[in-house]
Order: structure tokens, then sequence, then C-alpha cells
């Protein structure tokens, strides 16, 4: 009778064994999942945490106040002036950085997707400034459009002025103006004659954006 009386109460302990080392398994897989998720946010987030830097680095002395204004992040209204005569107004933000210890400041350019493209268009700049040329250097490369090209210039009174070539080798001109803390001015411009006049291509005007 003792014997039969206690299978009951024995069958039912291993039960509830079961339900608690099962849920115990459970809970232990879905922590090592979440332990997973975050190691890889970590690894994927690594590169950029490293790569972004809170200012110029001191070697670049006074020549850091060239781009060092501009670190934030503005809205846009970008404006482009098509070759067929059209003029086409698209909205967007601006970001800059200073990146790689300080040693050169990076930009995003980003424009909004509209009707006319569904997808945002993103483009990215890095700048430096060259110590043997006494100029700052840009990269600015657009992977959308398969676009990179290569500037170089610096102040010139109170504009920043940079020059390069297009992928067609036509003269470029990049001008910053009207540059105040919370809004400035960029033209980008091109030139069929050498240089001797220019045609404006783009014509953007940003605004900072209030915290």
């Amino acid at each position: 009778m003792r014997t039969t009386a206690r299978c009951p109460v024995v069958v039912f302990v291993i039960f509830v064994t079961a339900i608690v080392l099962r849920g115990q398994g459970r809970a232990q897989e879905g922590a090592s999942g979440q332990t997973e998720e975050r190691l890889a946010k970590y690894t994927r987030e690594a590169m950029i945490n490293v790569l972004r830097s809170e200012d110029a680095n001191p070697s670049i002395g006074d020549e850091a106040k060239t781009f060092d204004r501009l670190v934030g992040t503005w809205d846009a209204d970008f404006t482009f002036h098509r070759a067929d005569g059209s003029v086409f107004h698209k909205k967007g933000e601006l970001l800059f950085g200073w990146v790689m210890d300080g040693h050169a400041i990076q930009d995003l350019w980003i424009g909004y997707a509209s009707e006319n493209q569904k997808e945002r268009t993103i483009g990215t700049t890095i700048r430096f400034f060259d110590t043997a040329l006494k100029q700052w250097r840009v990269v600015f490369v657009n992977p959308q459009f398969n676009y990179i090209v290569t500037a170089q210039g610096g102040c010139e009174g109170d504009r920043i002025v940079l020059h390069g070539r297009d992928t067609d080798g036509l003269p470029i001109r990049w001008t910053f103006s009207e540059m105040k803390p919370d809004s400035f001015h960029w033209q980008g411009e091109k030139s069929h004659d050498g240089g001797k006049t220019w045609k404006v291509e783009e014509d953007h005007h940003m605004k900072r954006r209030s915290t």
C-alpha cells in the first residue's frame, strides 16, 4: 500500500522537474540568442565606433577651423540645374563629423526619397588637410551612381573653395559661402571653357538642425 501511494507523487515530481528544466533550457537558449545578437550588433558597430572622433586632431592646428564649424546635422534644400535647363528640387540632410582620430572630417549627403526617386540617395566625402600641399584634399563617393571625384583647396576670404575635375574631365568648383553658425550656402559649378566661365549645376542651402 505504501509503494502504491508513493507512485503518483513520484510521477508528479518528475513531471514538474521536467517542466522546470525545460523552462530553464528555453531561458538559457533565449539568453544565448540575445547574447549572440548583442555580440553581432557590437561587431557591426565596432568599426563605426572606432572611426568617429570627438574633435579634430591637434596636429591639424588652426586649419581645423575650416570645417570644424560645420560639424553637426543640417537640414538641406537641394537644387539641381539639369543640362536641358530644367531645375530639380529635393529635401534632405547633411551630417559632418570628425573621424580617424580627428585627422579627417567626413560628411554624409542624404537626399530623401521622392515621387521621382523611390530610394534615398546618399554620398560621402572624406576631407583631410595635406600638410605637404598646405591644402584640404577631398574625395567624394556616391556608389549609387558609380561616382567618385577628388578636389582640393581651402579658405579664400570668408569662403571655402575647392577645385577638381569631374568624371568627364571638365573642371569643377565647389564653394561654401554665406557661412553662419546656423546656415550656409553650397554651390557646385562646372566650366566648359577651361575655367573662364562657370555654370552652376548644384545650388544647396543648409540650416542647422536644432537639438
